[in-house]
């Protein structure tokens, strides 16, 4: 029986000035709840929390929040994720409730990906409220013990408040002040797209800690390792606000037939190393894509290991 009274882990390792370390986890395509124990049982220890998500890329999967709750029941920490895409404000709010009845602490707030990219492109999306009003309403709810209308819960969700950055979409010098909205709206922490131009994530995290944003808020640098010079390349020109620089291309493209993996884990291990000493980097957000067998050799590796007990 899970402990209501227990708070969120991440929360506890992020506030004992730990350098954080979550994984990610997507649903199955179905109801196969093997599947996703077997998937969740490669981040067992090796994370502080898994993130559950939610329907991303506008896919039909297994709900967030029952997966989420397999988690728990497997012993591992969700950050349980919610897109203001499908839903309207009483099923927002009623999911909060629900979510937090059933042991998880953790919920990352965002906007969703537009229907059109998924595979059912004639829903309709909802969009009753964006992202930086949900981050507002978790807050409310949790701080205030009040729903969007100012009535009184009985039982306040104490939810630990994630949001999600893209320090890479344009124009850039508007990210980081959309970053201190979403701050300043209720975001504990904070976990960045996926890296990979450390050049222009470098100047990002200046402008963020010289307007003290790392002092408000913990920040999770977004790290996914390249499978192959094909993912780098779909990256590279399909996916939105991605930034991948032509020189990771290449690097991957030279390092040769049956190597370029190992490569892409070599460069994901590079930025793990420098984010360790960057000023105002909490912590790292894994994204293993549909590769969690590989996050025990790559925590390893990173010497993150073991994960601290708190």
């Amino acid at each position: 029986m899970t402990d209501l009274k227990s708070g969120s882990n991440l929360e506890k390792v992020l506030r004992a000035g730990h350098f954080a370390f979550t994984g990610e986890c997507g649903p199955p395509k179905g109801a196969n709840v093997e599947h996703l124990k077997e998937k969740v049982a490669h981040l067992k220890g090796m994370v502080d929390a898994v993130n559950v998500t939610d329907n991303q890329t506008a896919v039909v999967r297994m709900s967030s929040w029952a997966a989420s709750t397999i988690l728990l029941q497997e012993g591992i920490e969700p950050n349980f994720q919610m897109v203001c895409r499908d839903r309207n404000r009483l099923a927002i709010q009623s999911d909060i409730l629900g979510v937090y009845a059933m042991g998880i602490r953790n919920m990352l707030c965002l906007s969703g990906d537009h229907q059109r990219f998924g595979n059912h492109p004639e829903a309709k999306n909802v969009y009753d409220i964006d992202s930086m009003q949900l981050i507002s309403l978790v807050k409310k709810m949790r701080d205030e013990g009040k729903f969007l209308n100012d009535e009184e819960t009985d039982v306040a969700p104490k939810l630990f408040i994630g949001a999600a950055s893209n320090p890479f979409a344009d124009p850039f010098e508007f990210r980081v002040h959309r970053l201190a909205k979403k701050i300043q709206a209720g975001a504990d922490f904070i976990q960045t797209q996926c890296i990979y131009n450390m050049d222009k994530f470098r100047e990002f995290m200046k402008m963020a800690v010289d307007m003290g944003l790392h002092e408000k808020c913990h920040i999770l640098a977004g790290v996914t390792p390249m499978k192959s010079v094909g993912m780098a390349q779909y990256m590279a020109r399909m996916v939105p606000g991605m930034d991948v620089p032509q020189s990771v291309v290449k690097r991957l493209r030279e390092a040769g037939k049956g190597k370029v993996a190992e490569e892409g884990i070599k460069y994901a291990l590079e930025q793990i190393e420098e984010f360790k000493e960057m000023e105002g980097v909490a912590g790292v957000h894994l994204m293993a894509i549909e590769w969690e067998h590989k996050v025990p050799e790559i925590a390893e590796r990173a010497g993150v290991l073991p994960r601290p007990v708190v």
